[in-house]
């Protein structure tokens, strides 16, 4: 299961983009399997040109982008932050990564030596390094803790909407197919009503004919009595069925009246 497949992505970028600017802070999501599933807001050259941009700085950050939780100190020395994207039953789908802020006025010295470290140009980390901003940690804690629980809270959302409405959907043809099945029922029911009226009368006129022939008219009378026990099962169960095409009919308006509820 992928978020793109049940969120409003429009929905999902414009947070992304709306919290970057508000906190100057990078970010972007990434599905399960750490693919990019937003656009990169506020990256800056320090981290994506220059650091990822060798080789040995790139096998660093990858490194710090599959250990990293929460929010964290990079190689590099810069803050970032990943926060497990996940639905409330616990099944993690990505996650929102980001930071790319220092967390207090850098020691240049420091940062010229791991440019040297990585074969980067000196001089051109540390101008790059001057365009990136400066929070405190509890400034990035706090940003980053509440872009997680934004996200989180949008993304089940979006899964209830469209997973509930799914079930909402067959329950609805179901109680639909339940209706047709009650309307049957019933036609069923009045032809049943009708056979046993026929056969009352059945029984009726076999006792009229018994009662003429007499001794001769045993046979009728037999056939009647059968009739007529016939008649009367027919009639109980015909009751019976009626009954439960009423309690069938109560559950089917009851799931009715409960799909609007919802």
């Amino acid at each position: 299961m992928k978020i793109e497949d049940f969120s409003d992505m429009e929905q999902f970028e414009s947070i992304m983009s709306n919290w970057a600017k508000a906190t100057g802070l990078a970010t972007v999501a990434v599905g399960a399997d750490g693919k990019y599933i937003s656009d990169c807001y506020n990256f800056t050259d320090f981290c994506i040109k220059l650091t990822r941009g060798s080789a040995e700085g790139c096998r660093r950050c990858e490194k710090c982008d599959a250990e990293g939780q929460g929010v964290y100190h990079c190689h590099a020395g810069l803050v970032d932050f990943g926060i497990p994207l996940k639905l409330y039953d616990g099944t993690v789908l990505g996650s929102v990564i980001g930071g790319q802020v220092l967390p207090k006025n850098p020691d240049e010295e420091e940062f010229r030596r791991t440019a040297r470290e990585l074969g980067i140009d000196e001089d051109e980390y540390i101008e790059a390094l001057g365009k990136v901003n400066i929070k405190t940690e509890e400034e990035i804690n706090a940003s980053a803790n509440l872009l997680g629980q934004v996200m989180n809270n949008f993304i089940n959302a979006e899964y209830n909407a469209k997973y509930n409405g799914t079930i909402i959907e067959s329950l609805t043809d179901g109680v639909k197919q339940c209706e047709e099945y009650v309307y049957n029922i019933r036609n069923n029911t009045k032809n049943l009503d009708a056979i046993q009226r026929k056969q009352n009368i059945l029984a009726l006129n076999a006792s009229i004919e018994a009662a003429r022939a007499g001794e001769a008219g045993r046979g009728f009378t037999v056939v009647a009595n059968e009739v007529g026990k016939l008649a009367k099962s027919c009639t109980d169960l015909n009751k019976e069925i009626s009954n439960n095409v009423n309690s069938i009919s109560k559950v089917v308006h009851d799931l009715t009246e409960l799909k609007f509820e919802i």
